[in-house]
């Protein structure tokens, strides 16, 4: 499978405005349950939103015989093809089996993600140079902190193959999306319209919120009516507003 474009532009400026917890709401609405990456959090709270098509790699448990720290200079290896191959506008997913005991990467190979137009990363381990990481200004997310090399725990066998992280399967060119809450997963062919019904809905919230603000009772606002709708549509015409 290969990754390919999920997103029209308009439609990636939405979900980069539109909160995680929204949009698991509107995947809800159609049946997905499973799709908010478990126990992933943001490297840098001030990191912009990570909106981008997924391009995968895959860890096993490392194998003394096999996992060497002599792989990290063949350019065949599965971990340096995947920052390498991931086009730009994706995001990196590592399956990393949830575990941070060693690294899933380092400054230089999120760096160089960076540096090719990658979307951000996100890995379900750990990333190693924390702190050089949190100063890119690139959105990236980690259970926590490893800074043991990755050898030590994993070995790279496939890139852009569906994957499991955070519990969440993955697949390739399914659209991840990351804020300061959480990241989740919208499966490809859904995105689009996903990205549509979370942005009229944030525009009801924002007018919800304002009605909140005068004093209206949060009954007949949320969950919307029919006549709080008709009174959103008249609110929104009025300031001139769009969701576009």
């Amino acid at each position: 499978m290969t990754a390919g474009a999920a997103l029209t532009p308009e439609q990636r400026a939405k979900l980069a405005r539109v909160g995680t917890a929204t949009l698991s709401t509107c995947l809800f609405r159609r049946g997905f349950r499973n799709t908010v990456i478990q126990d992933v959090h943001p490297l840098a709270a001030a990191a912009p939103p990570l909106v981008g098509e997924a391009f995968t790699l895959r860890f096993i448990p490392a194998r003394e015989d096999l996992t060497r720290l002599d792989l990290y200079g063949d350019p065949r290896y599965a971990h340096r093809r995947a920052f390498d191959e991931c086009p730009p506008g994706h995001v990196l997913v590592i399956d990393s089996r949830k575990n941070a005991r060693a690294a899933s990467g380092g400054d230089l190979l999120l760096m160089r993600l960076q540096a090719r137009g990658g979307a951000g990363a996100v890995t379900d381990g750990g990333f190693r140079d924390s702190a050089a990481i949190a100063k890119l200004g690139f959105p990236v997310y980690h259970q926590r902190p490893a800074p043991a090399a990755a050898p030590i725990a994993h070995h790279a066998v496939d890139v852009n193959v569906p994957v499991a992280c955070g519990d969440v399967a993955v697949y390739p060119g399914d659209v991840v999306v990351g804020d300061a809450e959480a990241v989740i997963v919208i499966p490809a062919h859904v995105a689009g319209e996903v990205a549509d019904e979370a942005a009229e809905m944030e525009a009801y919230d924002e007018f919800a919120a304002a009605k909140l603000r005068e004093g209206r009772p949060i009954q007949g606002l949320y969950p919307a009516t029919a006549e709080s709708r008709a009174e959103f549509a008249a609110w929104r015409a009025r300031a001139g507003l769009t969701v576009a």
